[in-house]
Parts: C-alpha cells; sequence; structure tokens
C-alpha cells in the first residue's frame, strides 16, 4: 500500500514539475524554424495539436491564455484582469483574428491593448484590422522597430490593464525593435523571437546581431528569477513553455561563450522565411497593408 501511495505521488510531483517548469526538448533538440532561427527536427510533427492551449492563474485574479497558429508556429498570448476584465493580446496573427475576437468576446473582455514584440518577418499581425472590429483598441510596438503604431515602447514602460501590467524590457539582437513583456511579479515573461525554448532567434536579416543578440538574453531575460517562465513567439516542437533556470542551464546556444554562439549563428544557413517579402512592409504599417 506504501509503495503504491509512493508511486502516485511521485507522478503528482511529476506532473506539477512538469506545469511549473515546463516542458524539455528531447536531448539535442531545440525549437528552431526559418523564423526563428533554425530547422524544426526531422520527422517532428505538428498534427494533433490543438488550435489553443489555456492556463488561468485566477488566484491573483490574473486570467491567462496561450493560443496557437499553425501555419507559422506562433503563439498569441491573452492576458486579462479578472475582476475589471481589461485585457492585452500579444503577438495576434492575422488568419486567427476570427478565432481571437471570438475567444475576448466569450471571456466577456475588454482589449485595450495589442502589443506586438517586434515586427514579424513570417506572418501579418492582425492589430490593425482587429482595431476596426474592436472600439478603443490601441496596438503597441517598440520604437526601434520602425513600425506604425498607437503606441511606441521603449524600455521600462508599462502596459497596464487591470491592476495588471506587463513591463517592457528592450531585448534587440534578432531585431532592433524586439521586446520582452514581464509581468508584474517577474512570473512570466514573453520573449518573442529572442529567447526559444533551447533556442533563440535568427540574426541573419532584419538588423540582426548575433552579439546584441546574446547580451540582450542574458542582461534582460537570465536576469529574472529561475521560476520566471519563458512564453516565446515560435515553437516548433509541440512545447509551450520553459522557465529562466531552465534555458539558462539547458539552452545548446545560450551556455555557450560569445565567441562560439557567434560561430554558431553565423553557420545556421537557413532559408528565409516565404512570408518575409509580405509580411515585413505589412507588419510595418499595423498589418494592414493589403489587407
Amino acid at each position: 500500500m506504501c509503495s503504491v501511495l509512493t508511486r502516485a505521488a511521485a507522478r503528482r510531483q511529476d506532473r506539477l514539475r512538469v506545469a511549473l517548469g515546463g516542458l524539455r526538448a528531447p536531448s539535442g533538440a531545440s525549437s528552431v524554424s526559418p523564423a526563428g532561427g533554425g530547422r524544426p527536427r526531422a520527422g517532428a510533427s505538428t498534427r494533433g495539436r490543438r488550435p489553443y492551449s489555456s492556463g488561468t492563474r485566477l488566484n491573483d485574479g490574473l486570467l491567462f491564455r496561450q493560443l496557437f497558429e499553425s501555419e507559422s508556429s506562433t503563439y498569441t498570448y491573452l492576458l486579462a484582469d479578472a475582476v475589471t476584465k481589461d485585457a492585452v493580446l500579444i503577438d495576434p496573427v492575422l488568419e486567427t483574428i476570427d478565432r481571437d475576437l471570438k475567444l475576448i468576446e466569450e471571456l466577456g473582455l475588454r482589449l485595450k491593448t495589442a502589443v506586438n514584440t517586434h515586427c514579424h518577418a513570417d506572418h501579418i499581425t492582425s492589430t490593425g484590422l482587429m482595431k476596426t472590429r474592436l472600439a478603443g483598441l490601441k496596438s503597441a510596438v517598440s520604437k526601434f522597430s520602425g513600425a506604425a503604431a498607437d503606441i511606441l515602447l521603449s524600455e521600462g514602460d508599462r502596459i497596464a490593464f487591470g491592476k495588471h501590467y506587463l513591463t517592457v524590457r528592450e531585448t534587440p539582437g534578432h531585431t532592433d525593435g524586439c521586446v520582452t513583456l514581464v509581468t508584474q511579479d517577474q512570473g512570466m515573461a514573453f520573449t518573442g523571437d529572442a529567447l526559444l525554448i533551447r533556442g533563440c532567434g535568427r540574426t541573419d536579416f532584419q538588423q540582426g546581431c548575433s552579439k546584441r543578440l546574446f547580451a540582450s538574453i542574458h542582461q534582460k531575460i537570465f536576469t529574472l528569477p529561475d521560476r520566471c517562465l519563458v512564453y516565446p513567439a515560435h515553437d516548433y516542437l509541440g512545447q509551450t513553455v520553459s522557465t529562466v533556470g531552465e534555458e539558462r542551464t539547458f539552452n545548446p546556444r545560450l551556455t555557450k561563450s560569445l565567441e562560439e554562439f557567434v560561430a554558431i549563428m553565423n553557420n545556421l544557413n537557413l532559408p528565409k522565411p516565404s512570408k518575409i517579402d509580405i509580411s515585413v512592409p505589412a507588419n510595418l504599417v499595423c498589418g494592414v497593408h493589403h489587407v
């Protein structure tokens, strides 16, 4: 009887560790693609993934949803104050605008801000079109992105929704205008294409610079608490979340020296994103170019 209880307790602990600490990729794998910084693992399949996965933190009044767009493997994040219903949406994708608006309506939320972590090259943002369908919605992006938005973000800015807020940390390197958005308790970091799960954003186009990316991640993300959950803009292996502690310890690129990191990034030899010539011009004008 004791051994059965012990095994059951161990299984519960394993599930808890996964929930709090994130999912690890198989040994030697990293979540990379032509957009994010590498190729998907050979044989990896995206079949069977849900259109979105969700998590809720109502213990502190924060409602949270993680949503997924399959063509570009982009994560969109919805955060809201459970009391006031004010909400913020991170990295929305044009193809999933109806899904996102439906969820917002179903949950009775009032979307205040739609923010892009950078000027994306692999998909068109839905922020511009969404503004025509939601009165009072404001778009936001880094002031260094070169893109148009209602709110141009810089280091230390706060994006408020109800009693909650996200703090902007500038994390350039993948592009000049990359930002990481951190919850006020430093429990969650939305890292865009700067830091991925066991990977990082590529640095061979759009003002990319390997040295700047290395410094950004080590100085602005790896200085967060180990427990801080890492939510990237993309994943190509079915992983949904990691932690700062995990990435600092296990990320196969960012555990290297600066010189080794630069050499790795200089030899990825990736094809350019298939939609870059469409996505970048559109995203520079809030995603409304030819929409």
